[in-house]
Order: C-alpha cells, then sequence, then structure tokens
C-alpha cells in the first residue's frame, strides 16, 4: 500500500481550504496546550486539598513518560513524510523517528486516566479529546493510525494498571 498516496488522497479536501488547515493546526495546539495546564492544576489542586492521591497523579504519568519516550526510541519507527516522499504533510517537522507510539496522544490520555481517578466525568472529557488528538495527529501527516491507536492505547493500560485496578 502506498500511504503516502493515500494520505494525499485523504487531505487533497483539506488542501483545498487553507482555512481548515490553519483551523487544524491552531486545534492541534491548543488541545495540547489545554492539556499541559490542566495536569499540573490537577497536581496544584491535590496538594492544596492535601489530598495523598498527588503521589500517584504525579508519578504514574512521569514514570510511564519516561518508559513510553525509551521504548518509542527503541522502535523508532520513522516518521511517515519519511517513509513515503511523495507525502504532502499539513505540518512541517524536522523530526525523522520516533513515531510510534505517538506520546501526545499517549499523554493526553495518561492525564485523562489521572483525572478519570479523581475526577471521573473531566477524565471521560480528556478520553474523548485523545482520540480527537489522535484525529488531528494523523491528519497533519506526523503519524500513521497505528501510532496514534499504540499512543491510546498504551496511556489507557498505564492508567488501567495503575489507577483503577
Amino acid at each position: 500500500m502506498d500511504y503516502g498516496a493515500l494520505y494525499n488522497k485523504m487531505t487533497a479536501v483539506l488542501r483545498r481550504h487553507d482555512g481548515l488547515i490553519v483551523l487544524i493546526r491552531e486545534l492541534d495546539r491548543m488541545l495540547k496546550l489545554m492539556l499541559y495546564l490542566l495536569y499540573p492544576a490537577l497536581l496544584l489542586w491535590l496538594l492544596y486539598r492535601k489530598d495523598m492521591r498527588v503521589l500517584p497523579v504525579f508519578l504514574i504519568p512521569a514514570a510511564s513518560f519516561v518508559l513510553l519516550s525509551i521504548l518509542r526510541h527503541q522502535i523508532n519507527r520513522p516518521r511517515p513524510y519519511v517513509r513515503w516522499p511523495e507525502m504532502e504533510p499539513l505540518i512541517r517537522r524536522n523530526k525523522t523517528g520516533d513515531s510510534m507510539p505517538s506520546r501526545h496522544v499517549f499523554s493526553c490520555v495518561v492525564i485523562a486516566m489521572a483525572w478519570l481517578y479523581v475526577v471521573p466525568m473531566v477524565g471521560w472529557l480528556l478520553l474523548i479529546v485523545g482520540v480527537l488528538i489522535a484525529v488531528i495527529r494523523v491528519a497533519l501527516g506526523v503519524h500513521y493510525p497505528s501510532d496514534v491507536v499504540a499512543g491510546y492505547l498504551c496511556g489507557l493500560l498505564a492508567g488501567l494498571l495503575f489507577f483503577i485496578l
């Protein structure tokens, strides 16, 4: 299968509307920013309340992130735009490897699981945001669908093993 040609075909409708590309890029940026603000907010809220759950809420995502980064570096899967030079990603990146699993999607999901552990409604909403981030990362051309699925599943697994079980 020629993924590059398939990607170009799937994103052709977006390329005809510059506004959609800008919207997707901004949505990607804003959702990541939201997550990176919500996680410390959760930690600070738990500290303020002197809630002992602050320890697992800090340590589990941090340790999981390090382990996932090591795994990702070992796999070192080339980015789609590297493997398929005819591919025209919607966002330019200099990074050539470390595509599998998606660390952005993983981070979103493991943060969602931390919120699910403390405030379930926010956690469920963030799990939906994780799906949206996964779709955006593929649409931008920086990950294969399998990269984002793997990132999502790794985040769920880390959360289930450590927060829920």
